[in-house]
C-alpha cells in the first residue's frame, strides 16, 4: 500500500463537527474516514496530499471554523498530520466476517470507517477477496474455513455469509463449539428453520442455537448487499452499546 497521511483531530474548542481522536487516512488518490465539516475536511485533505507530494513527515494546523473556511460552527479544531502513522488499537470486539462476497465486502466497507474494531474477512481463495480493503480489515484465505475457527477470538463477533449453505452450517456448528460473543447468519426464515433442526441433531441445545441471529440486517431495508450491510452495521453498533452499558432506554 502506498504512503498515506493520518489526519487526526488533536484538540477541539467550541462547536466542531467531530470529537478529538477522530482520524481519517488520505492517499494521493483516495481517502478513508472523515473528520467532518465539509470545507474543513477539504482543506485537511489538500494539506495531506501536499505533504505526500513534498515528502513531509508531520505537521500540525489549528483551524478556526469561521468565515475563512466558509463554516459557521464557530469552534476551533487542531489537526495533526502524520505520514504512515500506525493505526490505534481498536477498542471494540474483533469482527470476523466469514465470506468475502458482495454482502461480506459491503459489511466490511460499511463498518471499517468507524475504526473501533479489527475486522477479519475470510474466504477460501485469494480470488474471492476484494482488490482493496480498508486499513482495519485483514484478509484471511483459508481453504477450509472451518479449521480457521480454532484461531478465531472467543470474545469476538462473527457473521456467517459464505457461498455455500453446507459451509454456513459447518461454521455455525464449529462456532457453537468454539464460543463467541455474537454470531449472525445470513438467510431466510426457512433456511434458519432447517439449520436449527440440523444443529439440534448435531447435539446443540435450543438455548445455544438461539444465540445465533438469523436473518441478519433489517428486512425492511431490502436485500441489496449495501442495504443488508447498513442493517447489520446498525445492529452491531446497538449490540456494542448494550455490551458497554451505553443504552439508556
Amino acid at each position: 500500500m502506498s504512503d498515506f497521511i493520518a489526519v487526526t483531530v488533536a484538540a477541539v474548542k467550541g462547536s466542531t463537527p467531530r470529537d478529538a481522536g477522530t482520524t481519517m487516512h488520505v492517499w494521493p488518490d483516495r481517502q478513508i474516514g472523515t473528520i467532518g465539516g465539509g470545507a474543513l475536511e477539504w482543506e485537511a485533505t489538500r494539506i495531506a496530499r501536499d505533504m505526500l507530494a513534498r515528502g513531509t513527515i508531520q505537521s500540525r494546523h489549528t483551524m478556526p471554523l469561521g468565515p475563512d473556511l466558509g463554516q459557521c460552527c464557530g469552534g476551533v479544531v487542531t489537526l495533526d498530520f502524520n505520514r504512515n502513522a500506525p493505526t490505534d488499537e481498536p477498542m471494540g470486539k474483533p469482527l470476523w466476517i466469514w465470506g468475502a462476497g458482495h454482502v461480506g465486502h459491503a459489511i466490511a466497507q460499511t463498518i471499517a470507517p468507524l475504526e473501533d474494531r479489527a475486522i477479519t474477512l475470510i474466504d477460501t481463495t485469494a480470488g474471492r477477496m476484494p482488490d482493496t480493503l480498508p486499513p482495519t480489515v485483514s484478509p484471511l484465505v483459508a481453504a477450509d474455513p472451518v479449521r480457521a475457527v480454532a484461531h478465531a477470538p472467543k470474545d469476538g463477533d462473527h457473521l456467517i455469509l459464505t457461498y455455500s449453505h453446507d459451509l454456513d452450517l459447518a461454521l455455525c456448528d464449529a462456532l457453537l463449539r468454539h464460543g463467541f460473543a455474537f454470531a449472525g447468519l445470513i438467510g431466510s426464515a426457512t433456511k434458519w428453520a432447517r439449520f436449527r433442526s440440523r444443529l439440534a441433531s448435531m447435539g446443540h441445545l435450543d438455548a445455544q442455537i438461539a444465540r445465533i441471529a438469523c436473518p441478519i440486517g433489517d428486512p425492511d431495508l431490502g436485500k441489496h448487499p449495501q442495504a443488508i450491510a447498513v442493517g447489520v452495521a446498525a445492529a452491531l453498533i446497538c449490540h456494542g452499546k448494550d455490551q458497554r452499558g451505553g443504552r439508556t432506554g
